[in-house]
Formats: structure tokens, sequence, C-alpha cells
């Protein structure tokens, strides 16, 4: 049998948010498989969908760079040691410069920018990831870094007429779509886009807390917690924040599309927060 550490428990304990026995018995269950026994915990209604550890890894910050006329743009993550180092502004400045050259070439060697860094900051610093989008027809890219740029949202936004993307009302619901997925933490679009091993784990766990139920309300209640499952997971199924929640994000970009009357539509993002590429 696995070796079941108190710090074994205690991280489980983290990424999940249940009791400590719950915990331990999820782990010997799980022969000490940690996703495995998150998907147990999940299974018992002990444990949220996401992992709260997912966010607790390496120190750095988010930086974009958005090329004039928003056709491309790019989001990098710079880690280092201390979030003191983090907050420096020479330290800050450097990652700006990082991501002005990984936008202009994806290709670019920054070995050398960064060990230079390394020997005036005196941390190990690592550029860990960077995605670059760039528009295909009509659109643009966005991009929005959080306060303490722990957080930063890469978007493109599509529209049918090239006229669209110079309206003021069209560049506001875009800036308002990066805000929405920075505080939504969305992972995928729309419900199309769902992986079909994700969906299936979700029925699989909601149908396993309602195993109790009548056969014939068993279908209903799993159906019931898939929609709200798709209310989380993807961006166009949330209630848009801006609004209170009283409307999707979809029926809020169709009333601006129908108000400019043009086709609008997200294309695709990615969310990047501090640490998750080594959790």
């Amino acid at each position: 049998m696995a070796d079941i550490t108190p710090a074994l428990v205690a991280q489980l304990r983290e990424m999940t948010g249940a009791g400590l026995m719950d915990c331990k018995k999820a782990l010997v269950e799980a022969k000490g498989d940690l996703d495995l026994a998150v998907t147990i915990l999940r299974k018992k209604g002990a444990a949220s969908a996401e992992k709260k550890s997912s966010r607790a890894a390496n120190e750095g910050v988010i930086v974009q760079s958005i090329q004039p006329g928003a056709r491309a743009g790019i989001l990098v993550e710079v880690n280092c040691e201390t979030d003191f180092v983090a907050r420096n502004e020479g330290f800050r400045a450097f990652c700006d410069e990082i991501a002005r050259t990984l936008l202009a070439n994806p290709k670019a060697d920054v070995e050398s920018m960064r060990t230079a860094q390394v020997a005036k900051i005196g941390e190990n610093i690592q550029i860990s990831r960077h995605h670059r989008m760039e528009v295909t027809g009509n659109g643009m890219i966005a991009a929005y870094i959080h306060t303490g740029a722990k957080v930063g949202v890469l978007v493109e936004v599509g529209a049918g007429k090239e006229t669209t993307v110079a309206n003021e009302d069209f560049k506001q619901l875009v800036r308002d779509i990066t805000l929405q997925i920075a505080a939504g933490h969305p992972f995928v679009v729309s419900r199309d886009q769902v992986d079909a091993a994700v969906l299936a784990k979700e029925k699989e766990i909601a149908a396993e807390q309602v195993k109790n139920k009548p056969p014939q309300a068993i279908a209903k209640i799993v159906e019931g917690k898939l929609e709200k499952f798709y209310q989380g997971y993807c961006l166009v199924d949330q209630g848009f924040v801006k609004k209170n929640s009283e409307v999707t994000v979809k029926e809020h970009v169709a009333s601006v599309a129908k108000q400019l009357g043009d086709e609008i539509s997200i294309r695709r993002f990615v969310r990047f927060q501090v640490g998750e590429a080594g959790a």
C-alpha cells in the first residue's frame, strides 16, 4: 500500500478544501494517487471541481504586448524566486521587453536577455510560457493584466465587417470580455469545445452523487448538474459579470452585434495565472 503521509493529506486538503479524514480515506482508496483522490472526493460531494492549489506555485508576473492596430498580441509568463523581485520595476521592465521581443518574433532567442537579468537580479528567472495570437479576417486581439500581474488574458474577437472593429462599442465589448475571462476563469469558449473525456468524467461524477435517487429522476438531475458545469466551464454560458450575471456572455455579445448590425464572435482566448505552468 502507498505511504499516505501527513504532507500528502495536507496537499489534498489544500487542493480540494475537504476535511482531513475525508482526504486520508480518499488517498487510501486511491492508493496515493492525488488526481484519483480528488475525483473520489468530488463523487462524494466533499470537494469542488477546481484544484485550489493550482495557483500556489512560483512567483512571477504575466505580461502582454499588443501590436499597433490590434492585429497581433502575446501573453508571457516570467517566473522568479520571490515576490519582492516580481514587484521590482527593473524586473517588470525586463518582462515587458521580453513580451515585445517575442511578439515581433516568436522564435527570437531571448536566452542572453534572461541570463543577463539573472546576473543583475541575483535570482533564478524563467520564461516559462508564452502564447501569441494573430487576427484572421476582421477582428481584434486584446489583452488584460489584472492588478498585481498574477493573471493575464489574451483574446481574439471577430467581426463580419471591417468598420465594426473601429467602433467604440465593439472595442468596449472586447475589453469587457477580457475582464470576464480574468474573473470567470472559463476553460473553453463554447460547449462544442469541451473535451469528451472531461464531459464523460463530469457525467460520471454527477451520476455517482445521485445514485441513490429514483432511476427516473437521475437523468434529469444529471442534466441539471451538467448545465451548471457548462455555466462555469464555458465562456459564452457564464453570467456576464458587468450585468450582474442577469444575462449570459453569449446574450450580451448578441445584443451588441444586433446594435452594430453585424456578426460578432469570440474566436479563442488564453488565460495565464502565475504558477499554473509548473503546478
